[in-house]
């Protein structure tokens, strides 16, 4: 029996009318799939086509030409909208409730029975750190607290589907080690997420795989660990060496001396045969670093190429 995806996307393009008749084409034929359990991180610059992607997602906007499907159902039909938490880029609330009457109101726009509705705003709030100011109207509320309330709603309904644009935008760090902990708390429930960003710390510390999208067009998709471990340059090698030889060793000039301990930085290349050397001396190895090229990197790298600089 065949698993369903959570999100199934194949060939989704869509173009708008530019100024003087222009034709402007936001996406090209995007095809992936993310699957249940899974978080996904769709990394793309500003103006990539990320927030186009997830309209499209949600029914917002129709695609000019390609498909989606939510867990089996017709992306932006009633039944698929039922079955996702969704955050938009910038949430507009009804500002005048407080966040409890804001919770309540979307509560009953999901059919949420009463004693549910009530259990789950407070267990929300007290997650999102909202709950000593959940009778304030929103308008008095940062706008990190806004965007905490946005993250609210969409976990009320306990969706297993959760598609996230831009979660962590206008939030303080201890914001966005929060949103990061709940996500992964998520992950750990069996739930999928896939939130767009233009931030790789948050790809890279939280996401199972990774879409870069440039100018509306998938330019790679992988996992995170995949990346991180094809990235790898070199080795920073700690050997301990008698004061009288401090200097070079192995060819390899060090890049730091403290007392008797030197630091080498070692290419990939050059690896085995430094650790030989160092095996024959007798020499005590205290420490070996990966020094790895970082998800930030191999972004600018595509970003660089698809933009021609």
């Amino acid at each position: 029996m065949t698993s369903i995806h959570s999100l199934d996307i194949a060939g989704l393009s869509k173009t708008f009318k530019g100024k003087r008749g222009t034709r402007v084409e936001a996406l090209n034929s995007l095809t992936f799939q993310v699957s249940p359990g899974e978080v996904f991180g769709f990394l793309g610059p500003n103006g990539a086509g990320k927030s186009t992607t997830i309209k499209c997602l949600m029914g917002l906007i129709k695609p000019t030409n390609g498909a989606a499907t939510i867990l089996g159902e017709a992306a932006g039909s009633v039944v698929s909208r039922t079955k996702i938490g969704y955050l938009p880029e910038n949430p507009s609330l009804y500002d005048y409730l407080s966040a409890e009457e804001y919770l309540h109101f979307v509560g009953k726009a999901f059919n949420m029975p009463d004693s549910l509705l009530t259990l789950r705003s407070d267990e929300t709030l007290k997650q999102l750190e909202l709950w000593d100011a959940r009778k304030r109207q929103i308008r008095g509320y940062s706008k990190g607290m806004v965007q905490r309330v946005g993250l609210a709603q969409a976990l009320l309904h306990d969706p297993d589907l959760y598609i996230l644009d831009e979660p962590m935008s206008g939030l303080d760090p201890i914001g966005r080690a929060l949103v990061k902990n709940i996500i992964l708390d998520l992950k750990k429930r069996g739930k999928c997420v896939f939130f767009s960003t233009h931030i790789t710390d948050d790809v890279e510390k939280i996401c199972d795989r990774v879409g870069v999208i440039v100018k509306g067009s998938l330019v790679a998709i992988d996992k995170v660990e995949n990346i991180l471990k094809s990235g790898v340059e070199g080795y920073v090698v700690h050997l301990q060496l008698p004061e009288a030889e401090s200097g070079s060793f192995a060819g390899l000039e060090p890049s730091r001396c403290s007392g008797n301990v030197s630091e080498f930085y070692v290419p990939c290349s050059a690896f085995n045969s430094f650790m030989g050397a160092v095996n024959t001396s007798g020499r005590e190895v205290l420490l070996v670093e990966t020094k790895r090229r970082d998800l930030e990197d191999f972004f600018l790298s595509l970003v660089r190429i698809r933009q021609g600089s």
